[in-house]
């Protein structure tokens, strides 16, 4: 890794295994934990290719996969990817930093149709990646394809300083929500999803 994530450095000793028990303990319970992976599916064509970055525990890529899409997820925590893989089968799942991703370093030679981003992934990359992440993340998706990026506002990365990557990256902002179900934006909100196109789709 260029360098070590949120994730590695604000976080305490064992809390890849809390969270992996955390949303164990959560599907026992019967909790909704998909709705992130319910509006990317009624926002592609049937069978389409999704890249679930910073997968996490698969959650979403699990459920994406058992719609009928082809799904790949990606995290840099081998615990997570390892529990991922046990939890829900069937995606395509890789150890990675979001930071370093091209397609061919994940096994795949065409781009995806759209690229989830959920689970406050862009509050744990490692500062100063933002934007590279962002870029990379572009060039994994196709010209007609789209981003969603989901996060809590108030922690560590500022709703003006994300719009500021994803205009460095090339992207654009299309919309934005309050919450995964699609509540109306507004200022107050305390969590935003942000739906991100090409600037210049070629």
């Amino acid at each position: 890794m260029t360098r070590p994530t949120r994730w590695v450095t604000d976080t305490k000793e064992g809390h890849s295994q809390w969270y992996i028990d955390r949303f164990r303990r959560m599907a026992a319970q019967g909790e909704d934990l998909v709705g992130e992976a319910r509006l990317v599916d009624a926002m592609v064509a049937r069978q389409a290719r999704i890249l679930d970055a910073g997968c996490g525990t698969g959650r979403l890529s699990g459920d994406l996969h058992a719609r009928g899409h082809t799904v790949v997820g990606v995290d840099a925590d081998p615990e997570l990817i390892e529990a991922a893989e046990k939890d829900h089968p069937g995606p395509s799942y890789v150890v990675a930093d979001l930071a370093e991703l091209d397609l061919g370093m994940i096994g795949e030679t065409k781009q995806f149709d759209a690229v989830l981003l959920a689970g406050n992934v862009m509050v744990f990359l490692a500062p100063g990646t933002e934007t590279e992440v962002l870029r990379r993340i572009k060039a994994a998706v196709t010209a007609e394809g789209f981003v969603v990026a989901g996060f809590h506002v108030n922690r560590e990365l500022a709703l003006a300083d994300f719009d500021q990557y994803v205009a460095d990256a090339g992207l654009r902002i299309e919309h934005r929500f309050a919450t995964w179900d699609l509540k109306a934006w507004h200022s107050d909100a305390d969590f935003a999803v942000t739906v991100l196109r090409h600037v210049n789709p070629a």
